[in-house]
């Protein structure tokens, strides 16, 4: 199916074992987020219930209500992975894009494409929060500018996964927080973190993260903390001056 074609969330089409599998995935996370997630992401979270909670699949309309009224966003359905200009310019006018299905039973802890609890259970709840959300948007529009720069836009990516997909924090006691999608929609990535010595946690620094390759089929064993998200906000003012000279 083309990612061109109009997609709309068909609510009536989830089955009982959707709803099993969702409240599942979403108990499960939010338990172990308590204890790993950045404040920002649990406070968004709770604000979102129970739009977004365990005992029902999102409905997306509902979502677009709380999301428009805090910061101008919305859900863009779509049937599958999206081309990176197509991606980048819709973060560029403030709709986050989202698959409408949900992974069976047997798929708790693995995917190889992000279902409907990756994208809204990971993305959604950070984008009631103003500087993620503007930062997502700014990001976007620098895909949008430099959509004919290959190397500009490879490196945009890598900005991408390492903040908005894999983002940590380390704050002030030196504790490790997490908010990217990729972690906080992921049981296993989570665990992963939190508990495997091969875990590197490094401090954010810009020139190292747009050097830094990604294997999208691998765990990450490699994370960037920032400090706070007004750290992003800077992250962007830095690039539109270098890409801008």
């Amino acid at each position: 199916m083309s990612a061109t074609l109009p997609v709309q969330q068909d609510y009536s089409a989830y089955t009982p074992q959707d709803y099993a599998v969702w409240q599942q995935l979403t108990e499960r996370q939010t338990k172990a987020l308590r204890q790993h997630a950045c404040q920002e992401y649990l406070e968004c979270l709770e604000a979102l219930h129970p739009v977004l909670g365990p005992e029902h699949p999102p409905r997306f309309t509902d979502l677009n209500v709380q999301l428009r009224a805090a910061h101008g966003w919305s859900i863009k359905v779509v049937p599958g992975f999206l081309p990176v200009g197509e991606f980048f310019a819709l973060l560029a006018s403030r709709r986050f894009c989202s698959s409408t299905w949900l992974r069976k039973p047997e798929q708790l802890d693995y995917l190889e494409e992000p279902d409907m609890f990756h994208d809204i259970y990971g993305h959604i709840p950070l984008y009631l929060n103003a500087d993620y959300a503007t930062f997502a948007e700014r990001l976007g529009k620098l895909g949008v500018r430099w959509a004919e720069d290959e190397e500009k836009i490879t490196q945009l990516q890598r900005l991408y996964w390492f903040t908005i997909e894999f983002g940590v924090m380390r704050q002030e006691d030196g504790a490790v927080k997490v908010y990217g999608a990729g972690i906080c929609s992921s049981y296993g990535e989570t665990m992963h973190v939190f508990n495997d010595p091969a875990v590197e946690v490094v401090p954010f620094t810009l020139d190292a993260v747009l050097a830094q390759d990604f294997i999208i089929t691998e765990v990450q064993n490699k994370y960037f903390a920032i400090r706070d998200f007004s750290e992003l906000w800077a992250v962007v003012d830095e690039l539109e001056r270098r890409w801008s000279k």
